[in-house]
Formats: structure tokens, C-alpha cells, sequence
């Protein structure tokens, strides 16, 4: 007897594949014309497969315990940003980081110290009794914008058609640099809480030897030597890629897989020598493709868009199922009535003000609107959730045995509840706000248009007020307040008799005249009737023009005795340009042709 395996994989594989499937069969549709990022869609499919809803997605359950969890959640995150910072260094130009330094400086220097700040003194203000040391930690955890979230922003109809591409390099780099530049302001926090926060108690040192390693560890060792080893290992890897291009050893499918390759060396590199991967990837991409050579080689390829969006949907879905939606209503931390503000506030002032301070100073923001644009849009994702699972790592070595410090026993909660719920505001905040600034600027317009077209008040221009509707058993409908003499007299600008319609009307129609009735299109166009045989099989359809001509036609000539005049043979010729469809736009092409693409010779 067969029998069913309800394996906890089986039921998670196909459930992401069927989610992947079925997302992918409205994915132009959600993306480009209602504006719905994935990242927010998978959110809430993995929310509504999370435990407290269909259980179909049980991380403790696969995991064991919350502790591995945690360490599944933050290796998760790892490996994601390290795929994504790659990527983003790869799509910004040739030599970015060294032309576009000074905007770059301002962006990732005092507005991420400003973002920093505003941030930890709101949660000093609005959490119940928490150090000022706690709240820097919990406001480095959110102060880096996400690089996920920022290419979804970035990409698609409306960046296209808003955004500048200039203005989209910017918030691309920004993004990639300030997720590694996190580590300085949390371990700022950390070190002075280790040190400090029991008033040295358990560990001597005070503030100077905190300082000493926030100098030494942190900025040299981390972030320092993994800006070093992310340059060497991308230039390293585009010299190499392009020796074995030259000599035709690489294939097309290892040639495009291999920024993804080189994400995942660099994330387990770094992770080993425990240095900062996450900066180290975004440096190594943006040095793999210094010269723009691999950037304009992969250009007109789909397949690192493809692996992006493959990681987008599988965390978030995986985010959805590990938010801790009781600790939000249910902690001894603080209480909802105050997170709610407090995700409020942080949304607004956390990053607006200072971008809108320094716009000025910034080439790629050229007006008020893109700077408020720049300012707003600076989410809270998955580096978020990457810092706060790596201060729960750090908070767990202060540990007195089995017991945590007493001075930090409750940093663990405050960070995770707060951490997580700033990022569920920001991820359904900034993923609905396109789509509901859309909807807010066409429905007050499409609604007076609707009551003016109602209601007979229209202004008599445009080709509303000037054409018919549609056409039902020959008649042509008009507009609501508007009669037939009207709109006819508004469309060719001329009066109408009354007496030739009466007359029209009583006399009788044949059969052949109901037939050679005009057919209209919705909106009032006619359509032209069809030839004979257009309805056989094979015909052209009847809105091409039949070019088929008689053999004596194709045939007449000088030998015929016809002359044909220049001025008419000129007007043919326009005419025929003119129905010519223009060829389509040429797609980059690749200068690069691979051994397997290439059609052996005959022996």
C-alpha cells in the first residue's frame, strides 16, 4: 500500500516551489502595474504559512531550539546580503567608488551618524527604563539601509520612469557600503556595555580598553582589512575571468555564475578569518568589475537577476514564518501602546531630515522631491535583522554561566522585539507607499472626471467630449448630457439636420444597407471594412495593407509602354515608408562568444 511521506522537507519544498510558481505567473503584473514589491508579498505568504497560521513553515520544529533558530536566521541573512552586495557592486559603473566619492563620504558619514543617533534617542525615549548604552545598540542594529529592499525600490517601471539613473547609482552604493559600515556603531555600543555597563564588575578594562578594541578590532581588523581583502580577491578574480576568457576555457553558464561564486568564497572567507563579509562583497564586486567590463558583458542576461530574486522571496518568506508576532503584543519590555509611535517616528526621523539637510551638497539630488524621496525611502530589512541576531551573539558571551549578566538580561528581548517590528513597519511601509501615492494621485482625478462625464459638466475639449462611445444595433452613443446633434456638431465642427434624420429615418433599410453599416470600436473609431477572402485561411488581416498584386501589375514596365510618373512613384514610395513598421531596437550584444556557442567546423 502506497503512503504518503509529510515530511517536514517535502512540505517545504513544495510549498516554496509552488509559492515561486504561482508568485511568478502574476509577477509583472503585482511588479510593474500595481507597484508591490516581492519582498513584501513573500512576507505575508510567509506569514500566512507560519505556525500561528497554516503551520505549514515550522522553523522550531526544524531547527530545534530558538537558539538555532536564531543561528539559522542569521547565516541566512549572511549569505543573502553577501549575494546581494556583489551584485550591487557589479551594477554600478566603472570606477564608481573612486568618482563618486564625496556624495558617498556625506551619505555614509554624517547622515548615518545623524540616522544613528535620532534613532537610539528614540528608543531611549519611548522604551521604559533602558540605558542609553542599550538604546545606541538597538539603534545601530537599524540604522543601515537595506540593500534587498533598496534594489526593489530601484528597479522596474517606476524607477525607470522617476528616478535618475544617477540618483539610482547613488542609493545602490549607499546601500552596499553602509550595510559593513554597521559594525563601528554597534560594537561601539557593545564594547562599552561589556566593559562598562556592570560597572566593571565581571570584566576590568573600563572605557579606554573598550575604546582600544572599538579602534583596533573593529575598525582595523573588520572593516579596514576586509575593504583590503575584498578589493584583492575582486581584482584578483577579474584578471583571472578575463585570462581564461582570452584563451576560451570558460563557458557561457560558469562565465555568468561567476559573481554568484564569488559572493560565496568571499562569505565564507571572511566568516572564517572573522572579518567584516558583508563590506568585503560589496568592495569585491565593485573591484571585479572596475573597468565595466563584466558589467556591460552581462548586461542583456537575466540570470543574476534570477538568483536575486530567488533569495528575495525565500527569506522574507522565511522572515514571515520566524516574527515574533506574540512578543509584540506580549513582552515585559515595552508595551504596544508605545511601539506603534515608535515605529512611527522612526520611519519619519530616522533618515528624512538629514538627507533633506544635505541635499544641496549632493549633484545626484537635483530637486526637493528626489531628496525627500532619497530621505523616506530608507528601509529596514534584512541587514537589520543580520545586526540584531549578531548583538544577540555578542549579548550571550557576557553570560555568567548559564545566567545572563544582570545588567543586560533583558537586552536580548528589547533588541528582538524592537528590531523586528521596525523592520515588519518599514517592509510593509515603504512596499505599499508607491502604490498607494499612485493610487492617491489617480483616484481624486478619475473620480471628478467621473462625476464631471456623470453629471454633463465637462469642458467640451478632448476626445471625450468630441467623440462617441460605441455603437450598439447601429446606434452611436454619446456621452451622458450630451445629444446626438451635439456631438456630432462637436466633432465636425458643423450643424446637423434635423430634417434629412427624420426623412432618413422613415424610410425603410434593406438587408444589404443594415449590412454596409460602419462597425465601431469601443471609444468611436471605425473599423474598415475587410476584402473579399479575408476570412478564408491564410488571408492578411484586414488592417495590413494587401500588397499581393496582379501579374500584368508586377509585369508593367518601359516594354509595356507605360510610363510611370516620378511624382507618383514618389508618393508610392512614401506611402510604403510610412506603413513600413520601423525595425525593432537592437538588444546589447555581448562581445564575448564562448567555445559551445560557437558551430564546430567539418572535418
Amino acid at each position: 500500500m502506497p503512503t504518503l511521506a509529510l515530511t517536514n522537507f517535502n512540505i517545504l519544498v513544495g510549498l516554496l516551489g509552488g509559492w515561486i510558481s504561482l508568485f511568478g505567473l502574476v509577477s509583472y503584473l503585482c511588479k510593474e502595474n500595481y507597484y508591490l514589491s516581492e519582498a513584501l508579498i513573500s512576507l505575508l505568504a510567509g506569514v500566512a504559512f507560519s505556525p500561528p497560521a497554516a503551520n505549514l513553515i515550522r522553523p522550531l520544529e526544524y531547527a530545534g531550539t530558538e537558539e538555532d533558530v536564531e543561528s539559522v536566521t542569521l547565516a541566512f541573512s549572511r549569505l543573502v546580503l553577501g549575494v546581494e552586495l556583489v551584485l550591487a557592486g557589479v551594477q554600478l559603473p566603472s570606477r564608481y567608488l573612486r568618482t563618486q566619492w564625496k556624495p558617498m563620504a556625506l551619505l555614509v558619514g554624517p547622515v548615518m551618524t545623524c540616522m544613528w543617533l535620532a534613532t537610539s534617542l528614540l528608543v531611549w525615549a519611548l522604551v521604559p527604563h533602558i540605558p542609553f548604552l542599550h538604546a545606541l545598540a538597538v539603534g545601530a542594529c537599524v540604522t543601515p539601509t537595506d540593500p534587498v529592499l533598496s534594489n526593489v525600490i530601484v528597479k522596474g517601471r517606476f524607477a525607470d520612469h522617476n528616478i535618475p539613473t544617477e540618483l539610482q547609482n547613488l542609493i545602490i552604493s549607499e546601500s552596499g557600503a553602509n550595510d559593513g559600515l554597521g559594525y563601528p556603531f554597534l560594537f561601539f555600543a557593545l564594547y562599552l556595555i561589556k566593559y562598562i555597563g556592570d560597572g566593571g564588575k565581571q570584566v576590568s578594562g573600563g572605557a579606554g580598553l573598550a575604546m582600544g578594541l572599538w579602534f583596533g578590532e573593529t575598525w582595523g581588523y573588520t572593516i579596514i582589512l576586509s575593504v583590503i581583502y575584498g578589493a584583492v580577491v575582486g581584482w584578483l578574480a577579474k584578471t583571472l575571468l578575463r585570462w581564461a576568457e582570452k584563451r576560451k576555457y570558460v563557458d557561457r553558464e560558469s562565465f555568468l555564475v561567476f559573481a554568484i561564486s564569488l559572493a560565496l568564497f568571499i562569505v565564507g572567507t571572511c566568516g572564517m578569518i572573522g572579518s567584516d563579509d558583508v563590506l568585503a562583497c560589496f568592495i569585491a564586486g565593485n573591484a571585479f568589475t572596475w573597468d565595466d567590463w563584466f558589467r556591460l558583458e552581462t548586461e542583456d542576461d537575466s540570470f543574476q537577476p534570477t538568483i536575486d530574486m530567488l533569495l528575495n522571496v525565500t527569506i522574507f518568506m522565511w522572515y514571515g514564518a520566524v516574527i515574533p508576532w506574540d512578543e509584540f503584543l506580549h513582552n515585559n519590555v515595552i508595551p504596544i501602546y508605545r511601539l506603534i509611535p515608535l515605529g512611527i517616528l522612526v520611519l519619519i526621523l530616522r533618515r528624512l531630515p538629514f538627507v533633506f539637510a544635505i541635499h544641496r551638497f549632493i549633484p545626484q539630488i537635483e530637486e526637493v522631491k528626489q531628496a525627500i524621496f532619497v530621505g523616506f525611502f530608507g528601509p529596514i530589512g534584512v541587514s537589520a535583522i543580520f545586526y540584531l541576531y549578531v548583538t544577540v551573539e555578542f549579548l550571550h558571551t557576557l553570560n555568567e554561566g548559564d545566567e545572563p549578566r544582570s545588567d543586560v538580561a533583558h537586552l536580548p528581548e528589547i533588541v528582538r522585539v524592537v528590531v523586528w517590528f521596525l523592520a515588519v513597519c518599514s517592509i510593509v511601509v515603504h512596499g505599499l507607499s508607491i502604490p498607494l501615492g499612485k493610487l492617491g494621485y489617480y483616484a481624486p482625478r478619475s473620480l471628478s472626471r467621473g462625476i464631471s462625464f456623470m453629471s454633463g459638466e465637462g469642458d467640451g475639449e478632448g476626445p471625450e467630449a468630441t467623440r462617441p462611445s460605441f455603437r450598439i444595433r447601429g446606434r452611436v452613443l454619446y456621452p451622458f448630457g450630451r445629444s446626438r446633434s451635439q456631438g456630432i456638431e462637436a466633432a465636425t465642427g458643423s450643424g446637423y439636420d434635423t430634417e434629412s434624420r427624420v426623412q432618413s429615418q422613415s424610410q425603410p433599410q434593406s438587408d444589404a444597407e443594415g449590412v454596409n453599416r460602419p462597425i465601431y470600436r469601443i471609444g468611436g473609431s471605425v473599423i474598415p471594412p475587410q476584402p473579399a477572402g479575408a476570412d478564408e485561411p491564410g488571408a492578411a488581416p484586414p488592417w495590413t495593407k494587401r500588397t499581393d498584386q496582379p501579374e500584368q501589375q508586377k509585369r508593367s514596365g518601359p516594354e509595356d509602354g507605360e510610363r510611370v510618373n516620378g511624382s507618383q512613384t514618389k508618393v508610392a514610395d512614401e506611402q510604403q515608408q510610412v506603413q513600413t513598421p520601423p525595425p525593432p531596437p537592437e538588444l546589447p550584444s555581448r562581445t564575448i562568444r564562448f567555445p559551445d556557442e560557437t558551430p564546430a567546423a567539418p572535418r
